[in-house]
């Protein structure tokens, strides 16, 4: 059987494209585990321990198959990309592993590491959203320019980052699990703090489906509206048309219809946000 190439990753390769190929022999080197140290921007928060293990097993069976990345620093190896790995190597009672190291400048480094995990699948919607924010923070990115450098769509983006304006016990739970990003996305329609945390308390003890929690938001925004002037009930046709908008724009949508015509209103949170609206609209 041929030896298995050991490599990062085509997007990895890419941003290391200056200097010695990764898939050079002479850049991987066997290091101790315990001279090696995680990031502490690492986006990653939580590391799922069932996970590790079957990770664990398998390097156990067959070694670890690709390298991590590091870098040197006063105090050993600074791990760049590879972190799961080196904690589920250390829990299959490795004592080095192979190592691609690299002297890369810090700032380098840092958006190495934030796109490595935001390349990966088991972020947490949180952790992903902080991971965007932290990203244009630090870089200066537009939505844009972030979504092309993780090939991600811009409104996938904006509407991770819209999450981070939930209250901090909403975000706790879907941390935890207990919520997906689409639970988190009808939440965010509610508008009021209060209500947000009320409802994603029990959509968590009661397992609500996205489209069940959808529903329950719509009747409260519904109620809410009645407490005002009385109004004409809307025709089923156009409480649909209006479910089928905020669905699609991800945001509250109003549609007010009279004989002659009406009126769609459609709210936004950020000049961000009403860009994305606008992409996904078209204009």
């Amino acid at each position: 059987m041929p030896k298995k190439e050991r490599g990062l990753g085509r997007g990895l390769e890419a941003l290391l494209s200056a200097g010695p190929s990764l898939n050079d022999e002479e850049n991987i080197q066997e290091i101790e585990v315990e001279q090696l140290k995680a990031r502490s921007d690492q986006p990653r928060t939580l590391f799922q321990e069932e996970s590790l293990r079957e990770l664990a097993l398998s390097i156990k069976e067959h070694g670890l198959l690709q390298p991590i990345l590091a870098k040197p620093d006063e105090e050993g190896y600074q791990i760049i990309a590879g972190e799961r790995r080196w904690r589920a190597a250390q829990m299959a009672g490795l004592k080095s592993i192979p190592v691609i190291v690299k002297d890369i400048e810090e700032d380098k480094a840092a958006e190495i590491s934030l796109i490595e995990n935001l390349q990966r699948d088991d972020l947490t919607p949180v952790e992903e959203a902080r991971a965007y924010k932290m990203m244009m923070d630090r870089y200066n990115y537009t939505q844009e320019t972030l979504a092309q450098r993780i090939g991600k769509s811009r409104s996938h983006v904006a509407n991770m980052l819209r999450i981070l304006a939930l209250p901090e016990e909403v975000l706790k739970l879907l941390e935890e699990g207990k919520l997906s990003a689409g639970h988190a996305r009808a939440l965010l329609a509610i508008g009021k703090a209060g209500e947000q945390i009320k409802m994603a308390q029990a959509v968590a003890e009661d397992r609500v489906s996205v489209r069940q929690l959808e529903k329950k938001v719509k009747n409260i925004r519904s109620g809410d509206h009645s407490k005002g002037k009385p109004r004409l009930e809307k025709l089923p046709e156009v409480k649909d048309l209006e479910e089928r908008l905020q669905l699609c724009l991800g945001t509250r949508a109003q549609v007010s219809a009279g004989n002659k015509g009406g009126k769609i209103i459609i709210e936004y949170y950020s000049l961000d946000d009403l860009e994305r609206i606008c992409d996904i609209i078209g204009i």
